[in-house]
């Protein structure tokens, strides 16, 4: 019984890091950027579609194809921010709102268009089903603690990007305030889109590690965004630890609700959420 228990509580640890990869550009976007993308989780979406597509045409294994996608998905969000969304920040909300929500419904119908409603997933190979032990009875698949360790790394270094060099220095300024940082000579456009390419970076690697772990079809895009937003609201927006924390408890309480009764996986989730946003609505660290 107790291996049992460890097991369910290391998998939900585990799943914390995959949510925290979901979570990490949202985090960029919402919390830094005070820019809310409601595409979100249609654009890591459009990217595990995007490495199925490479896989299939060059033969490319998961990895190799993730690295080709990474500079090619800071491009897109540099290009998308400087020329679409620059138009909507600082304005109304509400119109930052609409025109993702926009861009979210043209990604899900095309590639509905394009590649059929039914569920894709990429082989990870070898990786994918290899197992650690770690004690009597208790075992982790290889694949989901190098997704942990990713998390975990993508989390430090984002952190050190925005805290120790000058172009993180340089996004802080302008998210604290926008007016300031152009007076003193910064281009709050040029540092938005370099951000949001950033922000894409995080996208296609989590998108590497989702099309692994589980399937994915054109309209998994809003429950993406669904676990991406419960993550940051429950580690504290703009909080990159924090959303590791968020992830982690979010996986932890799926997995207790799910040793219970597997109908109240998802449930049990987001009743934790409730009670997090009720107890503690600045999150568990928040920023500020």
């Amino acid at each position: 019984m107790i291996a049992v228990w460890a097991n369910q509580l290391l998998q939900g640890v585990m799943l914390g890091g995959l949510y925290t990869l979901f979570a990490i550009g949202l985090s960029l976007s919402a919390g830094v950027m005070r820019f809310v993308n409601i595409a979100h989780g249609d654009f890591i979406v459009l990217t595990c579609y995007a490495l199925l597509l490479l896989g299939t045409l060059l033969g490319v294994n998961p990895v190799v194809a993730t690295l080709i996608v990474l500079p090619i998905a800071f491009l897109f969000g540099f290009v998308l921010q400087r020329f679409l969304l620059q138009r909507v920040v600082g304005e109304n909300v509400l119109l930052v709102i609409l025109v993702t929500f926009a861009l979210s419904i043209i990604i899900e119908n095309g590639l509905l268009e394009g590649f059929g409603a039914d569920p894709q997933k990429i082989s990870g190979g070898w990786m994918e089903t290899a197992t650690v032990a770690l004690g009597d009875g208790i075992n982790v698949g290889l694949f989901q603690i190098v997704t942990f360790v990713s998390a975990v790394a993508l989390v430090a270094v984002l952190d050190l990007l925005l805290y120790r060099t000058g172009i993180g220095a340089k996004i802080r300024a302008v998210s604290d305030d926008v007016a300031a940082a152009n007076l003193i000579g910064l281009s709050s456009v040029r540092i938005y889109a370099v951000a949001m390419g950033i922000t894409f970076v995080t996208i296609g690697i989590a998108a590497g590690f989702v099309s692994i772990w589980t399937n994915f079809d054109p309209a998994s895009g809003p429950t993406r965004l669904l676990v991406a937003f419960e993550v940051i609201v429950m580690g504290g927006l703009g909080s990159l630890w924090g959303s590791l924390a968020g992830g982690i408890v979010l996986g932890l309480a799926q997995a207790i609700g799910g040793q219970f009764d597997i109908a109240w996986q998802i449930m049990a989730g987001h009743i934790v959420f409730l009670v997090v946003l009720a107890l503690r609505p600045q999150g568990l660290f928040p920023k500020y």
